[in-house]
């Protein structure tokens, strides 16, 4: 196997795989949190001010999932179509609320009528909730494994996708993106809305520190394949330490006032925890319910080498670019909401 500064190519688009839905769930989780909080705010003025707290940036977000969906096709094909056959209809749900949600976020303005604005806010609303467990949900089943065999071919019934592991995982993501979503507004808001919202963000956060602790509890007790890793190599154990970490510094830092800083923990703390899930999950990459020699590893999944090598050079130029794009248009949008004629 042809290598690169010493790690292979399976194993460099492994990472890098990894790295962009990581930038994807932290940039667009607190768009999905934000839009699972909107129908909190009960006055029209509040609502145009947490949509107009991610107008300049959701579409900007989304670019991730496009270059992360686009990245696993490259370089784990074989991935990309199994994931695709054994969760079709989840993954059409998704792209249906994506569209439902950017659809709400352009119209709900263009008319002044109370049922048009209202109808926008439900869809918008159901929308972000419906995607962050929808993530969650297929994060879950990826790390429960498939009934894969030999062809790698499946076709998986949709209540044996909704297992009560995916469950614990969505709902899981769904508490952890409104707690990051609930820290983004209050760098965005003032006055009754910011208020408001320091109550909402801390019944975030005790949501999600208790469904983190049932979903590890859960996972170590039957789910047992995902901590082999950790016991092999104990020094491993400093990631999920460091995750804990950083999740237990966000109410200290919140309760201080600190919010850029917790929404920073709060964005390590995603990478944190994708980490684990890369360490839990390497060198395979899909699980087999069935018979561990059924596993698709990275190495079985992945391009020809020279395909990998040339959507390397691709990735080591756009990923830094797209990366500098971001920063750009988070630093010129910087600072709290003011609404005018151009707002949503």
């Amino acid at each position: 196997m042809e290598t690169f500064i010493g790690i292979d190519y399976p194993t460099w688009w492994f990472l890098i795989v990894g790295a962009v839905f990581s930038g994807y769930a932290v940039l667009d989780g607190f768009d999905f949190g934000a839009g699972a909080w909107h129908l909190f705010f009960k006055k029209e003025k509040s609502r145009r001010i947490a949509l107009n707290a991610i107008g300049p940036v959701w579409d900007g977000n989304e670019v991730w999932l496009v270059i992360g969906g686009g990245a696993l096709f490259a370089g784990f094909p074989v991935v990309y179509a199994t994931i695709l056959s054994a969760m079709y209809i989840p993954f059409m749900l998704f792209l249906m609320f994506i569209i439902l949600r950017a659809i709400s976020i352009e119209f709900r303005s263009k008319e002044k009528m109370l049922w048009w604005r209202k109808m926008w806010d439900v869809t918008y609303s159901v929308s972000s909730i419906m995607l962050a467990l929808m993530l969650g949900i297929v994060l879950g089943n990826v790390l429960q494994g498939f009934p894969l065999t030999e062809n790698e071919e499946l076709s998986v019934p949709l209540l044996h996708v909704l297992n009560p592991f995916s469950l614990l995982v969505g709902a899981t993501t769904l508490a952890l993106f409104m707690m990051h979503g609930a820290i983004y507004l209050t760098m965005k808001t003032e006055g009754r809305l910011f208020a408001k919202l320091t109550i909402l963000l801390k019944r975030a956060i005790i949501a999600f520190v208790v469904l983190f602790s049932i979903s590890t509890i859960y996972t170590l007790i039957y789910i047992p394949h995902l901590s082999d890793k950790f016991k092999e190599f104990p020094a491993l154990f400093i990631v999920p330490l460091m995750a804990i970490l950083s999740i237990a510094n966000i109410p200290r830092l919140t309760s201080k006032r600190k919010y850029f800083a917790a929404f920073l923990f709060s964005a390590l703390a995603i990478c944190l925890l994708f980490i684990i899930v890369a360490i839990e999950l390497y060198p395979v990459i899909l699980f087999s319910t069935i018979d561990p020699q059924y596993h698709i590893t990275i190495y079985d999944a992945s391009s020809s080498i020279k395909t990998l090598k040339i959507m390397l050079t691709f990735a080591a130029i756009g990923v830094p670019l797209i990366a500098s794009y971001t920063f750009f248009v988070y630093r010129t949008f910087r600072g709290v909401v003011k609404l005018d004629e151009t707002s949503y």
